[in-house]
């Protein structure tokens, strides 16, 4: 029987509180809620989570051990499913290798156009790949750069050797290196280094012809600092330590290769033309634009590798990444330009019938630039495939079929199923997307004055032309812009230019032990408060330490490894998952013992615990819209945009002397409702004297600024110029795509 839905009954996944839905298949489905209300519960960990196992399972054991592990959700049932592909805002990282054109693969069709066409004629494609031995550079081994010694980090000029002055681990007075130097008679270990003469440093450092020269030669196998250094830590084959990785980042940097000068390829490779223009020169060029040189290749024997290259670099010019260069390396790719490259990459597969699980595709991404995405969605819908999309931006819902809502509220108070229909009918429902839909939003304040100014001056970073622009301080400020105007750049030359605490996307530092009140630094004060009140050590109450079960060593869980099957993790039996020993649990302050205090959400929190100083600080995390979260919950367990509020929270209760804050589009992940508590707190940051700087796209916090910086007019070449600085109600008039989303 062919089934047109994905059944599902009794999900309690998370906080899923036996929720029911029939999710429609070969539909635009848009799922929308508050954070933590359990919409990615729904789609990520219970829908894809049980596709994702199911497939799996058809696998045998060895292959199922090397394919990505996947949670089974706490269902009762569900039916309809198909294979999942899941697009997610994880940076797509891999390695020194990978660029937009290998991921893409539209490096893979122009290396078979320069096999068929370049002159001169240089072989098969291979000869133009830089991850072949037949392509590669063979100085950088087709990576492009090569890592050197920063030897300008290696010495403390200040410094004798006794003191330290050789800067690298082992090298100081008592390391395992430091007699080859200091006792060889050579150099004299007492004096500076700065009143050495040149050729003693050069000598110390090199050996070779410096050494040959000193009136104490040191001994024939005497090896200079850097000789060694780089034999040690950079001519090894052996796996390196955190420790050496750590040294190695430490005083080595990377230069662009002397030989291929970037290009990656060998020289006869680098040679080879078509249409007057090296791989490498294609492979620099702006998508855009390269697309516009492919369309004039006319020649009939290569009409396939073109037509295929030209749509490739199409679709990537239609979601708004015609600004990047095949050779851009993918770890320097945001969260939303890997996402959308991830899009390209699937719009080329002859696949249907598949489920496309999307997570919020309009991150990063300008109000001008989201039609494009949608687009991009519906064509998939079209070619026969099931699209579920998490999504806050109203104008994807108004794409949709169909819009599911998961609340009504977050944690406990979500989980169950509040609206299920069209986007006009969600307009005008009582559930809070409706309700933020349909209210009407308050006319913006007076902007307020600044206190000074921060002066950015003649900023050249990637494409910024020489922009020089003063931040006013003790205000609010946002940056503009289309995906890739320079905003991100001239946030960077504010960070190098001035000192500011930087709160970006990057991911939460976190491990399985990781909590909101051990990442914002509560948790000693709550140790402390059971400590005191005992009279016994506060290492007691940490599941890290002296209080930890000793069966499950603190986590609550038990972990088995089954080689080559999936790994099998059940709670605790000893502690029943409460972490702590029987002995620790018996002390209790206002009946709570320490499990109980993790267990307690951060409202709660706030009303049970009786301290001032730590009610205070657990109040950041309630100040930011993160009420709802248990103390001792998982930081794993938080979406991308529950973590960013934490880190805001962190500077909430750190900071008290005035500061700059950068923040990078912090609106990441929010709710429209959620959107205000963010404001509230931006202004807040800034009634205390701070001044707060924002890259940011959402219209909303755009109209709250007091100061706005909008740059562009387009991405890459095409941007790099500040289009307006001044008050955003004066911004009006202007073809700009900033003040055209303002006035819509």
């Amino acid at each position: 029987m062919e089934h047109r839905s994905i059944t599902i009954r009794g999900a309690r996944t998370n906080n899923l509180a036996g929720l029911d839905v029939d999710v429609p298949r070969n539909r635009l489905v848009v799922f929308v809620g508050v954070s933590g209300s359990g919409k990615s519960s729904l789609v990520f960990d219970t829908i894809a989570a049980e596709a994702g196992h199911q497939l799996n399972e058809t696998f045998p054991p060895f292959a199922r051990n090397r394919l990505p592990k996947w949670t089974r959700p706490e269902v009762e049932h569900i039916g309809g499913l198909s294979p999942v592909i899941v697009i997610d805002q994880r940076r797509i990282g891999g390695n020194a290798r990978s660029t937009v054109g290998t991921i893409t693969d539209a490096w893979t069709y122009l290396r078979l156009l320069f096999s068929r066409l370049s002159t001169p004629h240089v072989g098969e494609s291979n000869r133009f790949s830089f991850n072949d031995p037949a392509g590669m550079c063979p100085t950088c081994s087709g990576l492009g750069e090569v890592v050197v010694s920063a030897v300008d980090r290696f010495l403390d000029l200040d410094r004798s050797l006794e003191q330290g002055a050789i800067r690298l681990p082992g090298f100081g007075d008592g390391g395992y290196w430091y007699s080859q130097y200091a006792d060889i008679g050579t150099f004299d270990r007492d004096t500076p280094l700065r009143d050495w003469s040149r050729q003693e440093r050069e000598a110390l450092l090199h050996g070779g012809a410096a050494a040959a020269t000193l009136g104490h030669k040191p001994p024939k196998a005497y090896e200079g600092v850097v000789e060694r250094f780089e034999r040690i830590y950079l001519h090894t084959s052996d796996n390196l330590s955190e420790r050496k990785q750590e040294t190695i980042r430490q005083f080595t940097r990377s230069n662009v290769c002397p030989e291929c000068h970037g290009d990656r390829l060998n020289e006869a490779s680098r040679s080879a033309t078509v249409r007057g223009r090296t791989i490498g020169e294609m492979s620099r060029t702006e998508v855009t634009e390269l697309a516009d040189l492919v369309h004039t290749i006319t020649a009939a024997h290569v009409a396939p590798i073109v037509a295929a290259l030209t749509a490739r670099l199409a679709a990537m010019t239609t979601i708004g990444l015609g600004y990047l260069a095949l050779s851009r390396a993918t770890t320097t790719l945001s969260g939303g330009e890997s996402q959308r490259i991830k899009m390209v990459k699937h719009l080329g597969s002859s696949l249907i019938e598949m489920t496309y699980i999307v997570d919020e595709p309009t991150v990063g991404l300008h109000p001008s630039d989201v039609e494009s995405v949608t687009r991009l969605l519906e064509q998939l819908r079209d070619r026969g495939s099931s699209i579920l999309v998490v999504e806050h931006d109203p104008a994807v819902m108004a794409h949709a079929d169909q819009i599911v809502e998961v609340g009504p509220g977050a944690g406990a108070d979500g989980g169950r199923l509040v609206f299920q229909g069209t986007f006009a009918e969600l307009r005008h429902a009582d559930t809070p997307t409706g309700r933020a839909l349909s209210r009407h939003r308050p006319v913006k304040r007076d902007p307020r004055r600044g206190t000074g100014s921060l002066t950015v001056a003649d900023a050249t970073r990637n494409n910024l032309r020489h922009v020089s622009v003063d931040v006013p301080t003790g205000v609010l400020t946002v940056l503009t812009g289309v995906a890739g105007s320079g905003k991100s750049s001239l946030a960077a030359e504010l960070v190098a230019q001035h000192t500011a605490n930087v709160i970006d996307q990057s991911p939460v530092s976190t491990n399985r032990r990781s909590t909101p009140i051990t990442y914002t630094g509560i948790a000693p004060a709550i140790r402390k408060l059971f400590a005191t009140r005992h009279q016994v050590p506060a290492g007691l109450f940490s599941a890290n330490s002296a209080g930890a079960c000793p069966d499950c060593n603190g986590l609550g869980v038990i972990y088995t490894d089954l080689a080559f099957m999936d790994g099998h993790e059940v709670v605790c039996e000893t502690c029943q998952g409460r972490r702590f020993t029987p002995d620790v649990l018996r002390y209790t302050v206002n009946g709570l013992s320490i499990a109980d205090v993790d267990g307690l959400t951060v409202d709660q929190a706030v009303d049970q615990l009786p301290d001032r100083q730590i009610n205070r600080a657990i109040g950041h995390l309630a100040d930011v819209g993160l009420g709802y979260l248990r103390l001792g919950q998982s930081l794993s367990t938080l979406s991308g945009g529950e973590c960013q509020r934490v880190k805001i929270a962190k500077e909430l209760r750190e900071t008290d002397r005035p500061t700059t804050y950068l923040l990078d589009e912090p609106t990441t992940g929010l709710h429209l409702s959620d959107v205000d508590t963010l404001l509230r707190v931006l202004d807040n940051l800034v009634d205390r004297g701070h001044t707060v700087v924002v890259i940011e796209h959402n219209l909303d916090v755009v109209r709250r600024a007091d100061w706005l910086i909008d740059l562009g007019p387009g991405p890459g070449r095409h941007g790099g110029t500040v289009l307006y600085e001044g008050h955003v109600a004066d911004y009006t008039d202007q073809a700009t795509p900033t003040c055209q989303a303002l006035v819509r």
